[in-house]
């Protein structure tokens, strides 16, 4: 066990199985999760990569709860004013520092105490300030609260949410990524606590408050604000929703499901709530695109508030090796023959003004042609699987919403996404040379012998 660290003069040992009051979960999950870093290194690994820092297999990891710094005296310092818990990582006689803030249950990210740990670490030149909570941030460089760039200029800030940290521990244990026996065992009673309602941990289950009379405001044709609370909260439950759907699928794939986000909102996350504000307004649909690992395509997320329906999809290139339309769609067709067809449509779509044709596809397995244009004796270049669900009242309740979009986007994938393979050219061959004829061999020979 290493001592304290010189700057800091209490705190304990993170420990697997803390010692403290049932009423303190808080306490008791950072403890769990410090102390599973500590002990198993693939989950000190993969949740510090996901800040950018690397850990070797000779990098030592210390970590503590309850941190009083030696500047103060313990006496005046408030209990709510401590760090929940700080993690030193030493590798040979480089050290990275972290303070962490952890809340449970319904408890958010405080910016005042944030700014004052911000505050604390520069002062004792830690590095970073990790908060984890239920709140979602689509990585973990976009922090549910908004401070000043001058806070960040020396500390870096990050966030965690509990079900980011879940799903990283269910990975690990799904794709057999850790070797040693006694640190699966710690792993799967560590994820064992973490999914019981004592740890205060929770999923994204509803949208914010103002969202019924929102979406009551867009089917009456009302006026939006981008800059109104109605719409800027949208969007933030919206952008939270959108990383749960990508742990959910993670968790569900055992596979690594990202956002797809533009660089620059990838970067800038107080951009990205801008953006998807004023483009909210234009037209009022929520959507992302989320990236599975080796899959045909982006899994393509879409809410319309005005029809109050959901969307998921995935596009494919036709293919070019067959010529006419019919062909094309029984090439798709042949991907999704153990697909449930029940509100699974497909579209096609080809070059130029030509109107895309749609059609169900429990219709099109008898009649591939219904898929034909009218207009355009072009085949079709694209094709659009999708699935459509009809919500029209239960649409605007908050948690219906998103438990309607949390069932319909894994259907989507597990129906159809999972059985798509995108069309790809088969690779050019080289033709045998035509055998030559017995008269003309003896032809050569004679040839060869004058």
């Amino acid at each position: 066990m290493h001592n304290r660290p010189d700057f800091v003069s209490g705190g304990e040992p993170a420990r697997l199985i803390p010692i403290v009051a049932d009423s303190a979960r808080e306490q008791k999950s950072t403890s769990v999760l410090l102390a599973g870093m500590r002990s198993v290194f693939e989950l000190r690994q993969a949740l510090l990569k996901s800040i950018g820092i690397k850990v070797g297999v000779k990098a030592v990891l210390e970590a503590w709860t309850e941190v009083v710094f030696d500047a103060s005296s313990p006496k005046e310092q408030k209990p709510k004013d401590r760090p929940d818990g700080l993690l030193i990582l030493r590798t040979g006689k480089k050290e990275w520092r972290a303070l962490i803030e952890a809340k449970v249950g319904n408890e958010k990210i405080d910016e005042e105490q944030i700014a004052k740990y911000l505050q604390q670490a520069k002062t004792h030149q830690l590095d970073a300030v990790i908060t984890i909570s239920n709140q979602f941030a689509a990585l973990p460089t976009h922090h549910p609260i908004k401070l000043p760039k001058s806070a960040t200029k020396t500390v870096d800030l990050f966030h965690w949410s509990w079900a980011f940290v879940r799903t990283q521990c269910a990975l690990l244990l799904k794709n057999d990524s850790v070797e040693d026996e006694d640190q699966i065992f710690i792993l799967n009673e560590i994820l064992r606590y973490f999914e019981s309602e004592r740890a205060g941990i929770s999923n994204f289950d509803q949208m914010n408050p103002e969202w019924k009379d929102l979406v009551n405001k867009v089917k009456s044709n009302g006026t939006l604000n981008k800059a109104s609370d109605e719409v800027q909260n949208t969007i933030s439950a919206w952008h939270q929703e959108q990383r749960d759907l990508c742990l959910i699928m993670s968790r569900k794939t055992g596979s690594d499901v990202s956002l797809k986000l533009k660089n620059n909102h990838r970067l800038d996350p107080a951009l990205r709530l801008k953006d998807d504000a004023e483009e909210f307004c234009k037209v009022p649909v929520l959507q992302c695109a989320l990236n599975i690992i080796n899959a045909a395509a982006d899994l393509e997320v879409k809410a319309d508030l005005k029809g109050r329906m959901i969307f998921c999809s995935m596009r494919l290139a036709a293919p070019k090796d067959k010529k006419s339309t019919k062909a094309r769609v029984n090439w798709l067709l042949r991907q999704l023959k153990q697909t449930n067809p029940e509100g699974f449509y497909i579209r096609a779509t080809r070059p130029g003004k030509a109107e895309p044709t749609h059609e169900a596809l429990k219709n099109l397995r008898d009649n591939p042609e219904l898929l034909e244009s009218d207009t355009s004796n072009t085949s079709a270049t694209t094709f659009e699987v999708v699935y459509e669900i009809d919500l029209a009242a239960k649409f605007g309740g908050r948690k219906v919403f998103i438990e309607e979009l949390e069932k319909a986007v894994p259907h989507f994938y597990q129906e159809a996404g999972q059985w798509l393979k995108a069309w790809t050219a088969p690779p050019p061959k080289i033709e045998k040379p035509e055998p030559i004829e017995p008269k003309q061999e003896e032809y050569l020979e004679e040839e060869a012998a004058e």
